[in-house]
């Protein structure tokens, strides 16, 4: 890839530190980008810096956007409890247009860089049903991008790259361990403590629990009990 720039969204999960490894990979020169925005989970920021150094990178942004003053999501708002138990429709944890604005300014970074590409680490198979982890959403963005930005009036396309979106959390953390992704870095939980350990009962766990159980792989995740 030569000189290519990537800007990677990196939030300290299972996910986004596989997609980083993968970028990192291709040959691009990565930029992780992650978000303080009023999540109630903040020690997945901690395993942020942490992937990042690991991995390595160029350079590794956090921006502040204080989502939780909106509310609305179990995520941001002490007012609603994660779900323990499996429910139905799309979830309370979900934040409302989240991942629209994570790559919006995700988006406004590569144009700063001169970057081609942005990865982000959404999936639409082991997941909770956010509308914004669909593959019909990263498409509807992709033109958006290329109509609203100074790089794709010009012909200069940045690409949205989702290299997990078909996979499943069992493929991905394959992929990841080939990569040398150690995933004891990484935090996942949806309600996770200040040291980072993870509740074991939201979806969150659940779904990466059985990941590793399937994989094959031992758990490197720590729980509170």
């Amino acid at each position: 890839m030569g000189n290519k720039k990537a800007i990677v969204l990196v939030s300290g999960g299972l996910d986004s530190a596989t997609v980083l490894a993968i970028a990192k990979a291709s040959g691009a020169e990565c930029y992780a980008l992650s978000f303080d925005y009023g999540q109630l989970h903040g020690s997945e920021l901690k395993a942020a810096k942490r992937v990042v150094k690991a991995i390595g990178v160029a350079s590794h942004q956090t921006l502040h956007i204080d989502l939780g003053k909106l509310g609305g999501s179990a995520l941001t708002d002490k007012k609603i409890a994660v779900p323990e138990t499996e429910t139905q429709g799309i979830p309370v944890t979900y934040v409302p247009a989240r991942n629209t604005v994570f790559l919006s300014l995700a988006l406004a970074w590569a144009e700063i860089l001169n970057a081609t590409d942005i990865y982000i680490g959404v999936n639409a198979v082991d997941f909770s049903g956010y509308p914004d982890c669909r593959p019909e959403f990263i498409e509807a963005f992709q033109k958006m991008a290329a109509l609203a930005t100074k790089a794709g009036t010009e012909g200069a396309e940045i690409s949205i790259h989702t290299p997990l979106i078909h996979l499943t959390k069992a493929e991905i953390i394959k992929k990841g361990k080939a990569l040398g992704v150690d995933y004891g870095m990484t935090v996942t939980c949806y309600q996770a403590d200040k040291k980072g350990r993870a509740c074991g009962k939201c979806e969150s766990c659940r779904l990466r629990k059985n990941g590793f159980q399937e994989a094959g792989v031992d758990d490197p995740t720590r729980y509170v009990c």
